[in-house]
């Protein structure tokens, strides 16, 4: 459905329960920030309300500009008709708006599924366990002089005592894992932050005792580097890849199910070449990715924000496709994902909250001229 026709069906007493939900959310959400909605010209608010876009779809066919007023729940929703692109605000920020309609629009769930949060696993050297999220905070570990913390805002850490030798200590290797539905913070011996992303897993050593600091990676992760140990270049190796760096900020996103490895670089600078391919190599620049495919390893520019979007709490999307869209939700809300049918062949832009419930996110994406359903675990979509 446009978003001018469910305006229209709002206008007429006709919408769903979910629908009037999300028109209303729209307007309490510019009504709380103190906007003058009274008679104002959509083409006169269009900057405006540009900015607190969290979500556009690409029209089907272009639409003329409209010139005329509109009632104050309308301009509040904000459809911005401009060429060919009908644009679409929703904000989940104001809780008290209709809640029983919200919770209803389960697509099938019998109760709402949440988003995900800080949940791992971390595997010690000696095949130990322990559950992250289940653990209190405090001294998990001790290994070899290396202390290991659980802080009260559910971050990993590693401390050398001030006593180790680290050339001396005892390296063993340990594995931090996320499940589908979460995410965790963890600073290594080294001083080096790495955030996961849902469904990545890290294995490390307990101290950097060699020429070189080498961790493995699956699934995603972003990256502060330390520079403590200048000296020691830090190695991420993936399946398909490696990535060196000295000190800097970048992301990797390395799922075994995307089409491609892409390395994000926000600070500093990188190298990357293929395991496969030694002579495909690059040295990235702050505001480049490098993207490795079977066939080639090319460069893209401008992809850093929607890169790291997902370590600030949103989904952020710029012309994506639908089973993209769809690979980054399920991973996030512990799903799996099947299709029916012939879908639309259109693509998605925009940022929607990782805090919000899937039937909110599914809200979003309905408009992208598909349909939900959810039998536990399992989404299917259809035209």
């Amino acid at each position: 459905m446009q978003a001018q026709e469910l305006l229209e069906k709002y206008k007429a007493g006709n919408c769903t329960d979910a629908e009037k939900a999300m028109v209303e959310t729209w307007y309490l959400d510019f009504q709380k920030e103190g906007a003058a909605l009274t008679n104002i010209e959509l083409e006169g608010a269009t900057d405006r309300i540009q900015e607190r876009l969290f979500l556009h779809i690409e029209a089907e066919e272009p639409v003329v500009k409209k010139r005329t007023l509109w009632p104050r729940i309308a301009a509040a929703a904000a459809v911005i008709l401009v060429s060919g692109m009908a644009v679409y605000i929703y904000s989940n920020q104001n809780p008290t708006v209709n809640p029983e309609a919200l919770a209803a629009a389960n697509y099938g769930a019998k109760s709402p599924i949440l988003p995900g949060g800080n949940k791992a696993i971390l595997t010690l050297a000696n095949g130990q366990e322990i559950s992250l999220d289940e653990a209190g905070n405090g001294k998990l570990a001790e290994q070899s002089g290396i202390t290991i913390t659980k802080t009260k805002d559910g971050q990993l850490v590693y401390t050398v005592s001030a006593a180790a030798n680290t050339n001396a200590v005892k390296t063993g290797m340990n594995t931090i894992a996320t499940p589908k539905g979460g995410q965790y913070q963890i600073n290594l011996p080294d001083g080096t932050k790495v955030w996961l992303n849902a469904a990545s897993s890290l294995r490390y050593p307990t101290a950097f005792a060699g020429e070189a600091r080498e961790v493995s990676l699956t699934g995603e992760a972003y990256f502060e580097v330390a520079q403590s140990q200048p000296a020691k270049s830090f190695k991420v190796a993936t399946s398909s890849q490696t990535v060196e760096v000295l000190g800097t900020h970048f992301n990797i996103n390395a799922y075994s199910d995307e089409p491609s490895t892409k390395t994000t670089l926000l600070e500093g600078a990188v190298k990357v070449w293929s395991k496969d391919k030694a002579d495909r190599a690059l040295i990235l620049k702050p505001g480049q990715q490098a993207a490795l495919t079977e066939s080639q390893l090319h460069v893209n520019y401008g992809k850093e924000e929607e890169a790291v979007a997902w370590k600030h709490g949103v989904f952020k999307f710029k012309d994506a496709d639908l089973q993209s869209v769809m690979r980054s939700v399920a991973r996030w809300y512990d799903l799996e994902v099947s299709y029916e049918g012939t879908l639309p062949d259109r693509q998605f832009s925009g940022e929607i909250d990782r805090n919000s419930n899937l039937s909110q996110v599914l809200d979003i994406l309905s408009f992208f001229k598909v349909h939900f359903s959810v039998h536990g675990k399992q989404i299917i979509v259809t035209p």
